[in-house]
């Protein structure tokens, strides 16, 4: 707690006056770190020229505060004036302050030591010396005792030493000469000014980034969700088409270079697998050592394999140590703007169909669901920011007839802070903007609880509406095992409210990744070969190191070092094969539809035209599945009641 006027000058308790005017402040408490240390400090500094100010304005009439300053008037007044001391008077000015005046005190030709008298002009502040001007008592003896501090002053400057370095009262040396007195002034009063700035500066920049980043997002909506900017697509395709052509111009010995590189990516394989192993069984020597050589090999900055082991070797050391969901959480706590996650969007896009793939069987799926229908209810599971309804809001504004009246329930995990439901309501008004443009009736409702604790209750669900069920990759995060064995599994929650609405479809895009088993090293050997493909598609289709980096390390490498670190609760990272998915649909009373060959036919043609020639797109068992050169790393379906 701060300390109390009183407490500062001493005057709480009877105790021995300070032999000073302005009494110094409390010792500084030794925090538990050098941070400590620092932001006290720093507050110290911002604060300690406010604080005699504020006793004055309160304690204008202090006794003891008044004996002190008498006898200390008193001692002074009784130096007999020496000629020097006559010139030191006649070159100092004093302007006293008058009724409804902000005149300041002038000083000027002398030396004050005291921070709290002067600012960096040698200028007392107007309200350092102030006493309520309706007392002439008050203002005589304020006159009387400024006079005779500053005659006695001379008198003290004689038993100075005389060189340019003097000691002030805490024993620490200060230069004597008038210029460090108007540096240090200066120093002291500019840090708030300081300050101001810089919080005016990053405000400013807040601005303009989001300012930046609502721009991108924007464009990037009203284009139809482009993989990327004109210039990333063209870069890119050059990549892609130069590939084959660069492999095919190698000379042997470039060759025989590559094939030794590929021997020294084997082994980091067989090393991270090696140290998964010695981690499992608690080997805690031979672990350090593998992970050891391991960081000899890997780089954030290297190839696809390097790049791997880097981020899987962070997340062995994390769970070797017990520091997994300390890491993943620093990690998720990291701030990344708004501009970075759009331009990582951009580069996600590029790279890999997945996203875009996953928003065009949605919205195609929808817009021949509701037909002719005049209600639509969208009920999306992590609907996040939102961004896959604005194209489907662009369709249905030009269909003819006329668009439908489109409700769209928003249903995701509450944020940290005092607006759990911030994110959703943002894109509520985003989306409401949009449809307001195409001329679309649109409603909106967020609802900021976990998944599996909303019931079909919740959603006012009208039999006239065409009611779908959205969700794109988001059920990965579910938990698949309950609390106690006479519960249900957060996933079997879920959809078995999907089938209490009994929606007209339910379309459901996850991730293919068999890799939450309850073992450690079958989950983490799956891990290893789904992220194997990502980084090697980032490799391939990614030219840039740095825009690459950020993609890798934003997204892929946390939700690989939650998987490999993390246990219980903590392991939010969860996804199942897309068969699991499919027993499990059944189980609540789902039926699989047919894939509409006219949408499917649209997908191969974007994904054959606009992306590299190394991604899969292809249907199995009404399931249309993405991959990369034969690994299947996403599945789509669509699904009703059965009955």
């Amino acid at each position: 707690m701060a300390a109390t006027p009183e407490e500062l000058l001493g005057l709480a308790e009877p105790a021995p006056l300070s032999p000073s005017l302005f009494l110094d402040l409390p010792p500084m408490t030794h925090g538990d770190s050098q941070n400590d240390l620092a932001l006290e400090y720093i507050s110290r500094v911002l604060t300690e020229e406010d604080i005699v100010d504020k006793f004055f304005y309160q304690y204008p009439d202090h006794p003891k505060l008044l004996q002190a300053e008498q006898s200390f008037a008193e001692i002074l007044a009784n130096t007999s004036p020496t000629a020097d001391q006559e010139s030191f008077a006649d070159s100092t000015s004093i302007l006293m302050p008058s009724q409804g005046n902000n005149t300041d005190v002038m000083v000027s030709g002398c030396q004050v030591q005291d921070p709290a008298l002067l600012n960096c002009t040698g200028t007392v502040e107007p309200n350092s010396m102030v006493f309520p001007s309706e007392s002439s008592t008050n203002m005589n003896m304020l006159s009387s005792m400024s006079m005779a501090f500053f005659n006695g002053m001379e008198d003290a400057n004689r038993f100075l030493p005389a060189d340019d370095v003097m000691m002030d009262g805490r024993g620490r040396k200060k230069r004597s000469d008038m210029d460090g007195e108007m540096e240090a002034g200066l120093g002291r009063s500019s840090k708030q000014i300081v300050v101001v700035l810089h919080s005016a500066l990053e405000e400013e920049e807040e601005e303009e980034e989001e300012a930046t980043a609502l721009e991108m997002l924007d464009r990037l909506i009203l284009n139809g969700y482009e993989a990327s900017p004109s210039e990333m697509q063209e870069v890119v395709r050059v990549t892609w088409e130069d590939k084959e052509d660069k492999a095919a111009r190698q000379s042997i010995s470039r060759r025989g270079r590559c094939a030794a590189r590929h021997t020294v990516v084997t082994d980091l394989e067989t090393l991270l697998t090696r140290c998964a192993e010695a981690v499992a069984s608690s080997d805690v020597c031979g672990a350090s050592k593998l992970l050891e050589r391991i960081k000899c090999h890997s780089s954030p900055r290297g190839d696809a394999r390097q790049r791997l082991a880097h981020y899987f070797a962070q997340g062995l050391e994390a769970r070797l140590a017990g520091t997994g969901s300390r890491l993943y959480r620093s990690l998720m706590g990291k701030r990344t703007s708004a501009v970075e996650l759009i331009r990582a969007y951009h580069l996600h896009t590029a790279a890999s169909c997945s996203i875009k793939v996953g928003l065009l069987f949605s919205t195609n799926t929808i817009y021949k669901a509701v037909a002719w229908r005049r209600k639509l209810h969208i009920v999306h599971y992590g609907i996040s920011t939102g961004f896959q309804w604005p194209d489907l809001l662009g369709l249905l504004a030009n269909r003819e007839g006329g668009p439908p009246e489109v409700r769209i329930t928003g249903i995701n995990s509450p944020q940290p802070g005092p607006c759990p439901a911030a994110l959703m309501e943002e894109a509520g008004h985003r989306l409401n903007n949009y449809a307001s443009q195409f001329g679309v009736p649109f409603k909106f409702r967020a609802i900021a609880s976990k998944l599996e604790d909303v019931r079909a209750e919740d959603l006012h669900i009208d039999p006239d509406e065409v009611l779908v069920v959205s969700s794109l990759y988001e059920f990965r995060t579910l938990m698949d095992e309950s609390l106690t064995s006479d519960m249900l599994s957060p996933r079997d929650m879920v959809l078995n409210t999907i089938s209490k609405m009994r929606p007209s479809v339910f379309v459901s895009s996850v991730v293919n990744g068999p890799y939450s088993a309850a073992f450690f090293m079958t989950r983490f050997r799956h891990a290893l070969y789904y992220f194997s493909a990502l980084f090697d598609m980032m490799e391939t289709t990614v030219p840039w190191v740095a825009k690459r980096l950020l993609v890798e390390r934003d997204i892929f490498a946390r939700s690989a070092i939650n998987r490999i670190a993390c246990e219980g609760t903590d392991r939010v990272e969860r996804p199942q094969n897309y068969k699991e998915w499919q027993t499990r649909n059944q189980r609540a009373g789902l039926r699989q539809l047919p894939l509409d060959p006219d949408i499917v036919l649209i997908l191969k043609d974007e994904v054959k035209n606009r992306y590299h020639k190394h991604f899969m797109i292809c249907e199995d068992h009404r399931w249309l599945l993405q991959g990369w050169k034969g690994r299947v790393l996403y599945a789509h379906s669509t699904w009703e009641l059965s009955w």
